[in-house]
């Protein structure tokens, strides 16, 4: 969330820095509930100040042995019409606090300004895609006959689900195991696990509500859980509502889990295979850090994903995302993308943001500054490190041969204890 009162100073830069997110800001009704806040704030103030005066009144004519019964009427209807204020300021202030929560983060000033993914900045490339002697096919028609079953997911679920047998489930489960042993040996994250069900506070503080409900799968009852759609949600609000040392930051954090899309607005997309499903696994990297190292944070996140494309030798770029198409809550993201042989293109694998503090205000994360003692919103960060579900399809069609065998790279080979997959 942004701060309110930077709002009501710079609305007009604000609205000029959302502008370049293709969002435009309601600033007639933003205004219209502002001066009503107020005026209601003011008359609160008023008629709690003439309830004293009524009350210390009531007080005196009783001293003095007078009636006081005309008094007392006056209060109740001063009362009366304090409560309605009151109910009044309440709606007021939720109308204005629903309308602040749907405001995305304003882009930070090294992003590309753009008005769609075209307008994305390639930063650097890393490998050569390779050059087949043979057409390559896509990870669906390799997968198969290695165990990738999406007919039996679908009979059991629905479309957009797999089941992953044999190998391949190996396969996964040592590219799971390889990223966590390299983020947390060679990069100093700890390793951490978390709920896989949320409740709407934590989801509302890192950005996922009000705005993107549709884009989550609701548990049916009255606890209010949802499937988180990333770790992000739960590791981040770790630190929801704590007041933290400053000597205590950075948090470092790793987490393997499945993430759960209902992919609303995605119908038609990537609908053959892996790309896009709605269970998927991710290995998610977090930093909770001191304002003045986020950026500095933001390339290190986004290196350390980096550096697990770099060992599984898969060709990828490095884009900067322009403002028109930064998530929610993101002042800043790098996408990486893979090269996938079967569409001739580089895909996203990996997405790398700096929040600033716009989930910390949401969630009143903070940290006490050792200069003036304050609590300070502490910036959060958060980068896939990496999809697991897009690594495996990226590793089939990538290292695929002529005879429709797959070669393992050889930082997994000791995970899953053999070089090659075969008929």
């Amino acid at each position: 969330m942004l701060d309110p009162k930077l709002i009501r100073q710079d609305l007009e830069v604000i609205a000029v820095k959302l502008k370049q997110r293709g969002v435009t800001l309601d600033i007639p009704r933003l205004n219209a509930l502002e001066e009503q806040r107020k005026t209601l704030q003011t008359r609160l103030q008023d008629l709690q100040n003439e309830r004293n005066v009524r009350s210390k009144a009531i007080g005196q004519a009783k001293a003095k042995g007078e009636n006081v019964d005309p008094l007392f009427q006056q209060l109740k209807e001063l009362n009366e019409s304090l409560k309605m204020s009151e109910e009044q300021f309440t709606q007021i202030q939720i109308e204005l606090n629903d309308l602040l929560a749907r405001i995305p983060n304003i882009p930070h000033e090294s992003v590309p300004i753009g008005k769609s993914e075209a307008d994305n900045k390639v930063i650097r490339t890393w490998g050569e895609p390779r050059k087949f002697a043979f057409t390559p096919k896509d990870h669906v028609d390799l997968g198969e006959k290695f165990g990738m079953d999406f007919a039996t997911a679908a009979k059991i679920s629905s479309a957009r689900f797999v089941i992953l047998r044999g190998a391949l489930a190996k396969l996964q489960r040592a590219l799971v195991q390889f990223m966590l042993d390299l983020h947390t040996t060679e990069h100093g994250y700890q390793e951490i696990y978390v709920p896989y069900l949320a409740n709407s506070d934590s989801l509302f503080g890192t950005g996922q509500l009000p705005n993107l409900k549709e884009d989550l799968f609701a548990i049916t009852g009255e606890q209010g859980f949802y499937l988180i759609p990333t770790s992000e949600v739960s590791v981040t609000n770790t630190v929801r509502d704590e007041i933290l040392e400053s000597e205590q930051l950075p948090l470092k954090y790793v987490c393997h889990s499945p993430c759960f899309r209902s992919e609303a607005g995605s119908y038609g997309k990537d609908t053959r295979g892996m790309i896009r499903n709605h269970q998927f696994e991710k290995v998610e990297l977090l930093q909770i850090v001191h304002p003045e190292k986020s950026y500095e944070a933001h390339e290190e996140i986004t290196r350390h994903a980096e550096t697990v494309l770099q060992c599984l030798e898969l060709p990828y770029r490095l884009v900067s995302l322009c403002t028109a198409d930064l998530g929610f809550a993101a002042a800043k993201t790098y996408d990486l993308e893979v090269w996938l042989p079967s569409q001739n293109c580089y895909r996203e694998i990996s997405s790398c943001s700096n929040t600033e503090s716009f989930q910390a205000r949401r969630m009143k994360a903070r940290y006490r500054d050792t200069k003036t003692g304050k609590p300070e919103l502490v910036h959060t960060l958060n980068g896939s490190g990496l999809a697991v579900g897009r690594t495996l399809v990226a590793l089939l069609e990538n290292y695929q041969d002529e005879k429709g065998g797959v070669h393992i790279p050889t930082v997994l080979q000791k995970y899953i204890g053999q070089d090659y997959l075969g008929k």
